[in-house]
């Protein structure tokens, strides 16, 4: 029988030999190191994000419609996005009907009445010296009977307005509409942070009679058309 070719020879001479062992696997990192990682992550993340913030000014531009409107007199409504609230809202609405406050209420702490004056005064102090999930504020605007301020988030600069109307007449009313400008949910931050304001100034809910909100036509806001009451 003839000798298998030389080339065949190799191969077989090749293959005869022990092969070298796998490397052997890395290191499976622990729980501690698994959280390092994710907190370095998210660190690395957050400066991303918040380079992207400055550099494409995430806090918005002021919208056109803020202040007080003028058929008929009272803030404007809110969008068709959940992060906002408003006291002139339908009352059906459990997303963004806010109840408006009184300042002077029957079964209040105060001795004495106060004045729309001395109220507005007490409702700059406590919003400016007061950070809701830190966000840091700041007087805008402020007339005889209109207080806007705006709430600035630590990390990304998202800039939430925030406005307070002191209606004409003697029934110790605040209407108040807070709304983030950007995003499409804030977790219910604009309902706390009124809350919060409320309870620090001793004010309480001011009850309205349903049968006197009188319905009217459409209204447009930013082009979302919603119902006016």
């Amino acid at each position: 029988m003839a000798p298998p070719p030389p080339c065949c020879v190799l191969v077989v001479r090749c293959c005869s030999g022990s092969l070298p062992s796998p490397p052997p696997p890395p290191p499976r990192p622990s729980p501690s190191n698994n959280l390092r990682i994710a907190r370095r992550e998210f660190v690395l993340r957050s400066s991303e994000l918040a380079t992207l913030a400055a550099i494409f000014h995430l806090s918005g531009t002021k919208p056109r419609y803020l202040g007080v409107q003028k058929s008929p007199p009272s803030l404007a409504l809110c969008p068709a996005t959940n992060n906002c609230v408003s006291t002139c809202e339908d009352i059906t609405d459990s997303i963004h009907y806010a109840p408006p406050w009184n300042y002077n209420p029957k079964d209040g702490r105060r001795a004495k009445p106060i004045t729309k004056h001395e109220a507005i005064n007490q409702l700059i102090q406590v919003v400016t010296q007061t950070k809701p999930d830190n966000f840091t504020p700041r007087l805008v605007e402020k007339t005889d009977d209109y207080v806007r301020v705006e709430y600035e988030s630590p990390i990304f600069g998202f800039v939430d307005d925030v406005e307070f109307w002191f209606p004409p007449g003697n029934k110790s009313i605040v209407q108040y509409r807070s709304a983030s400008r950007s995003g499409f949910i804030d977790f219910n931050a604009n309902k706390k942070r009124v809350g919060t304001g409320k309870q620090r100034l001793g004010f309480r809910k001011h009850h309205l009679n349903l049968t006197s909100r009188k319905q009217t036509p459409l209204v447009e806001v930013e082009g979302l058309h919603r119902r006016r009451f």
